[in-house]
């Protein structure tokens, strides 16, 4: 039997976010002009602007998977983060030694901040806010604000169409190939080592 979250709840927008989509990834300045490449900017995966992306999210309830492939504009890449819903939170995995922790939290009805739950040392190395939203059903938005060494460097904004509800099997474009799992290791990062 599935488990009915409250409307509003970070479950239940993760939930509509479930399956396999297309972001179409932009960059930009602080003051809203384009960004062509955000390597100087900082980025955790820099490169070149604009990109597309395919994006498998998982949520069952409890574990939730997510995995960005670059397929266009960039270099085949692929990143995934995991978590786990805890006390209504969506609590992710550490993204390496030293790394602060990240949470996704509610902004209401199909609205997710993923975020640190507080600031700290290892928010002045790197963070990268995440701004979800729901705009319609099968269409997403995302935006993010990169901060590196405790300064805002440049924003983020993808535009995703879930191009199906499902995300257990690699969609057509993923340039890893159709076999094999759709999600990868868990990404670690070194950024943070030296607070250890």
């Amino acid at each position: 039997m599935t488990t009915v979250f409250p409307v509003g709840s970070v479950a239940h927008t993760l939930m509509q976010l479930r399956g396999t989509w297309h972001d179409s990834v932009e960059l930009f300045n602080l003051d809203g002009s384009p960004l062509i490449d955000d390597t100087q900017a900082g980025s955790g995966t820099p490169g070149l602007s604009p990109f597309d992306n395919i994006v498998y999210i998982d949520f069952d309830g409890l574990n939730f998977k997510i995995t960005n492939v670059h397929f266009r504009g960039r270099p085949a890449l692929a990143k995934t983060f995991t978590g786990k819903l805890v006390d209504g939170l969506l609590v992710f995995d550490p993204m390496g030694p030293g790394s602060y922790e990240n949470v996704g939290m509610s902004g209401g009805p199909g609205i997710l901040t993923f975020t640190a739950r507080q600031l700290n040392q290892a928010t002045n190395v790197y963070m990268e806010p995440d701004f979800i939203i729901v705009t319609a059903p099968g269409h997403r938005t995302r935006h993010t604000v990169l901060y590196r060494n405790g300064q805002a460097t440049r924003t983020l904004t993808a535009k995703g169409v879930r191009l199906s509800p499902s995300c257990t099997k690699r969609h057509e474009l993923d340039p890893r190939g159709l076999v094999g799992d759709v999600h990868e290791a868990q990404f670690q990062a070194s950024i943070w080592q030296h607070l250890v």
